[in-house]
């Protein structure tokens, strides 16, 4: 089945984010299956020999198998199950100082080592417009290694029938608890990633990602009017034990509601979100002024991930990208005073490409470089960026922060944003510890709708789920809440942190960036944070 017959037959816009270019429908066997690594070596080792005679300084390959699952059900009906695979190689060079790249879905010697010789004849076109020769900071190669994300159970091989079975057992507790509407969707992905470069790497790397998003909706037949609330869980770089519910996997949070940490219970979390939905078509709607915020990680990761991770990212710094996300105003003259106050002394925000559970997680980037983890704002000043091979010697980094990303054996790798968080804490402090002292603020629990201009500076974000705090004591919920900043002094409003107890992550399973667009997966972590006198609007009154 081609790709676009597929898209057309199935009418689901998420089909066009799970089935990359010369993707095929698959049985759902075949998403068990892995390469032989004696192959993707032959491969590569093909088209590195072809570069080098054809004149490149530099050659990577990347031979990636991309597998993907999802199921969609709604109420008591399975809508769709999709199983896809798309296998291929690309072949990326520097020759005459210049990048060059190709691809091909062949995987015969041949066809590989034509996709080196078309790569090396566009570097050399490239060329011709060349101002400044490509520097890349050196990597040592790593010789034959593997990586695998840490999974108990490969949820490839969990029969369907379990997980519809899990999706519809959650559906029928939202309706029992009061639902009018339940959808629920489990997404499933492996990437098979094997990447062989001139330096001397032959990496061999086996990630895996799981994602099952929830929505519930109330209706009022009375009046018409209607609420809905979204699963609390987090798309993790993790196997299906991640859906075991295990009860000491649990944290209880303000509101009355419950966070998970490595574990989630979707059945749970189904018949709360039904409770809530109807809740929240009895809640008055906020008061608009300054208020104490108290945000929960799984809203807060939104926020670090459109106010930090994307500001961060070095090629927008310097201009060299804006699709999706706009450039930057964190310019390099701030970070070079060495004292621009990003945040207040309490705001340590740093990028961690090894955090287990993380979707961002792999052993290497795809230009072979070992992960890491560095600080980006350190005690509330600008420190760091993100940079990859070629941008590293801009910001006098010797090495790559190996944060470097393609979403597709097709798709040329370039500058993705790491699992960039928010450090917990130092002092002991829970979340109702926290909200002892607050005088009049709102809590904020899960992400909701978003606007953020062109440099990431004025920005607004909703939420789920809004509980009043008036003298320090939880009240009543509120709805209609959107909060406004300008990134700094957002961040540099933040006045308390709570600690690692109360750490969590929550992610984005399709960031895009680039053109053409590509997508990729990224966790944000925080415990339980506090900003001070932040301006909150009540969206109803500013729709008229």
């Amino acid at each position: 089945m081609e790709r676009r017959d597929f898209l057309k037959m199935t009418g689901v816009g998420m089909g066009a984010l799970l089935l990359p270019a010369y993707g095929r429908v698959v049985a759902a066997e075949v998403l068990t299956t892995k390469l032989e690594v004696a192959l993707k070596k032959r491969l590569a080792d093909t088209a590195l020999a072809a570069a080098k005679d054809l004149g490149a300084t530099y050659c990577d390959v990347r031979i990636g198998r991309y597998l993907r699952q999802f199921i969609v059900t709604r109420e008591d009906k399975v809508q769709n199950v999709v199983n896809t695979e798309s296998t291929g190689i690309g072949v990326r060079v520097i020759v005459d100082g210049t990048w060059g790249f190709a691809a091909t879905n062949d995987l015969s010697d041949d066809a590989v080592a034509k996709a080196a010789r078309q790569a090396a004849a566009i570097a050399k076109a490239n060329a011709r417009l060349t101002v400044e020769p490509v520097r890349l900071a050196p990597a040592k190669g790593v010789g034959e290694v593997s990586w695998a994300t840490p999974i108990v159970r490969n949820a490839m091989e969990v029969p369907v029938k379990d997980k519809v079975e899990l999706l519809l057992t959650a559906n029928a507790a939202a309706i029992k608890a009061g639902a009018s509407f339940v959808n629920s969707t489990m997404f499933q992905v492996n990437e098979q990633k094997y990447f062989a470069s001139s330096d001397g790497s032959y990496i061999d790397q086996d990630v895996h990602r799981l994602w099952v998003p929830l929505n519930v909706t109330a209706i009022d037949k009375a009046s018409g009017k209607f609420r809905s609330r979204s699963g609390l869980s987090s798309p993790v770089g993790m196997g299906y034990e991640y859906l075991d519910g295990k009860k000491e996997h649990k944290i209880e949070m303000i509101g009355g509601t419950i966070g998970y940490t490595d574990s989630y219970d979707l059945v749970e979390d189904a018949a709360i979100a039904a409770r809530h939905a109807q809740e929240k078509l009895k809640a008055p709607g906020v008061k608009p002024g300054k208020y104490d915020l108290v945000l929960d990680p799984v809203h807060l990761w939104l926020t670090i991930h459109e106010s930090v991770g994307h500001p961060l990212e070095l090629d927008r710094v310097l201009g060299y990208e804006a699709n999706y996300a706009g450039t930057s105003f964190a310019t390099l003259d701030k970070w070079k005073s060495k004292n621009f106050k990003y945040g207040s002394d309490k705001v340590t925000l740093f990028a961690d490409k090894t955090q287990k559970g993380s979707l961002g997680a792999v052993g290497y980037d795809d230009e072979g470089i070992k992960t890491k983890r560095w600080d980006l704002v350190k005690d509330g000043i600008l420190v760091n960026y993100q940079a990859i091979r070629d941008q590293a010697h801009i910001i006098g980094e010797t090495e790559s922060q190996g944060c470097c990303y393609a979403d597709s054996w097709d798709s040329v790798q370039f500058q993705r944003m790491a699992n960039v968080s928010l450090a917990p804490g130092k002092a002991k402090l829970t979340p109702a510890e926290l909200v002892k002292d607050v005088e009049n603020g709102i809590y904020i629990i899960g992400n909701g709708s978003f606007s953020i201009d062109q440099q990431r500076y004025n920005a607004q974000f909703g939420g789920q789920l809004f509980f009043e705090i008036k003298d320090g004591k939880v009240t009543q919920m509120l709805e209609d809440v959107a909060y406004q900043i300008r990134t700094p002094e957002f961040w540099n409003a933040c006045s308390a942190i709570c600690d690692e107890r109360d750490y969590r992550m929550g992610g984005s399973f399709f960031d895009g960036k680039g053109q053409p667009s590509q997508v990729s997966a990224v966790s944000h972590g925080s415990s339980t944070a506090r900003f001070n006198g932040i301006n909150v609007i009540n969206t109803a009154r500013s729709l008229g």
